[in-house]
């Protein structure tokens, strides 16, 4: 059977009465519209309580250990700030609306980790 390459079309090999559909895996060479960032809220995170949230993407423990070090480095860096670790709850993709309102009331920042 012929391995011939095409995009997205589908051809008889030949000699064959097998058909083959190869699909180009390439990316497309449109760039996505680009957002501009929201702006800064604070200055500086100097005296912020600032929640890191591990959503659980990484499974059980899979994020604790990078959000650790983020927490010794805030310690290190800015030691004014607080930062509280939490672990959403659901999985990684479920609404935490306690955990949001409580960052929202509680909280002056918040560093939501996918890790794996």
């Amino acid at each position: 059977m012929s391995k011939e390459v095409s995009k997205g079309k589908t051809r008889k090999s030949p000699g064959s009465d097998t058909k083959i559909t190869v699909l180009n895996p390439v990316c497309s060479n449109k760039v996505a519209e680009r957002v501009p960032l929201t702006p800064r809220r604070f200055s500086s995170l100097e005296g912020k309580r600032i929640y890191i949230v591990d959503s659980g993407w990484g499974g059980p423990t899979g994020g604790y250990a990078l959000f650790e070090v983020m927490q010794d480095w805030f310690s290190q860096h800015i030691p004014s700030a607080k930062t509280i670790l939490v672990k959403k709850k659901g999985m990684w993709a479920d609404d935490d609306p306690a955990l949001w309102q409580r960052i929202k009331t509680d909280g002056d920042a918040a560093i939501i980790g996918l890790s794996c």
